[in-house]
């Protein structure tokens, strides 16, 4: 047992989640044809998505028209089909979501879909209780069919096959955090996830650089909106000396380019050794690190803001959309330093932000260039008043509004 224990971690490790989940059901398909003696059985493509539901999308010989809307009843109801639901950023965005729809009085149904995790429905529920008081919402696991509502939301790839083959007469909405095609090398599910961008769903996306792809590239409609930081949590506490640095190092996402931040670390460390690395996101402990550090593992919520409130700088890798933690940090107060592109300017061009090439050697200098500045201090309390003390509330309104819109 221990040996296939440490087996799984170093498999984690070095191949990712997405990855790791999609071999082990492969095993489990060839453990099972062990066990059942069935010689004939071949290899089966494994895959996030039901193969059924894949090819029941007739998308290009028969695309989804969207209903024509008639006039609504209140409360209006909304479904969403999902992944099951754990304490991951994208789980929590949906449901701060959910939550501000339910406070004006919108009925919310959430359906479980997946073809690897077989969470019960009371963990799911408890899974959400810690980020979301939502009083008007129920968990199903999606069987084919859904309760009548205005609106229906796939909110991963993988959901959007199901949402297009349900004979629902609800609107289909596609809720769209991140270019899901560049998690895979190119090759089937690479394009079993860009053609859900082709389905004729209304996006709703995270940040502009997703609608402006998704619009551009695939004629998707498209609205966005913009990233907000919690202020009632994040906050700037210490206006005093700064002699810490913040990773997100997180391994086993490779959009997180947790290999060229230790670079970039490494080069800053060799300049600024007084200064202390802390990581956070994942336990790195089973890597070769070349430098001291603080392996702080996944933190909770409620652990981060004293972390951020504690450091000057701040390195955010962010190779597809961007990551959410750059407005809470400049909340704190401590200035991320984070790599260019339109994946991340067009998210957001808060000019506190410290952009840089996506190289070891830009990233280590960017980051010394924001420790070694004379008014450091004066600049880290600037960042922070730069953060709209509006939070997430203009983004929330606008989603409800492009709601409403859709309705009329």
């Amino acid at each position: 047992m221990k040996k296939y224990i440490q087996k799984g971690i170093v498999t984690v490790r070095d191949r990712g989640i997405l990855t790791t989940a999609i071999l082990t059901l492969q095993k489990i398909e060839r453990d099972r044809n062990r066990k059942t003696g069935d010689k004939s059985s071949k290899k089966k493509h494994v895959s996030l998505v039901s193969r059924e539901d894949v090819m029941t999308a007739d998308w290009s010989g028969a695309p989804y028209v969207p209903p024509k809307l008639n006039k609504h009843k209140e409360p209006i109801v909304v479904n969403w089909v999902m992944s099951p639901p754990s304490g991951g950023g994208g789980h929590q965005n949906i449901f701060r979501f959910i939550e501000y729809l339910d406070q004006l009085g919108y009925i919310n149904n959430v359906y479980l879909y997946s073809m690897l995790d077989t969470m019960p429905l009371s963990q799911a529920r408890e899974n959400v209780k810690a980020y979301c008081r939502a009083e008007h919402l129920t968990f199903s696991r999606y069987k084919g069919s859904m309760k009548e509502a205005d609106f229906v939301f796939a909110t991963g790839w993988e959901t959007a096959y199901p949402v297009f083959n349900d004979a629902t007469t609800a609107k289909k909405m596609y809720f769209v955090q991140d270019f899901e095609p560049y998690f895979y090398p190119m090759g089937t599910d690479y394009v079993l996830a860009e053609n859900t961008y082709k389905f004729g769903f209304h996006g709703i996306t995270a940040g502009g650089w997703l609608k402006q792809k998704l619009s551009t590239e695939y004629g998707m409609h498209c609205d966005s909106y913009d990233f907000g930081a919690e202020t009632s949590l994040y906050k700037y506490l210490n206006p005093g000396e700064r002699k810490e640095i913040f990773f997100y190092a997180r391994p086993v996402t490779e959009r997180r380019g947790f290999d060229l931040g230790i670079m970039a670390l490494q080069k800053f460390h060799e300049r600024h050794p007084d200064y202390i690395i802390n990581l956070a996101g994942w336990d790195v402990s089973d890597y070769d690190i070349p430098f001291p550090y603080v392996n702080h593992k996944a933190l909770k919520i409620e652990q981060l803001p004293e972390l951020y409130n504690r450091c000057a700088v701040a390195l955010v890798i962010s190779l597809t959309n961007m990551s959410l933690l750059p407005l809470e940090l400049l909340a704190c107060g401590t200035i991320p330093v984070v790599n260019d592109g339109p994946n991340n300017r067009l998210v957001s061009n808060n000019k506190h932000i410290a952009y840089s090439q996506a190289s070891p050697a830009a990233l280590a200098e960017k980051m010394s260039e924001v420790v070694s500045s004379s008014d450091i201090q004066k600049y880290s309390r600037t960042a922070a008043t730069s953060v709209a003390a509006t939070g997430w509330e203009p983004s929330l309104q606008k989603f409800e509004a492009i709601l409403r819109k859709e309705l009329s």
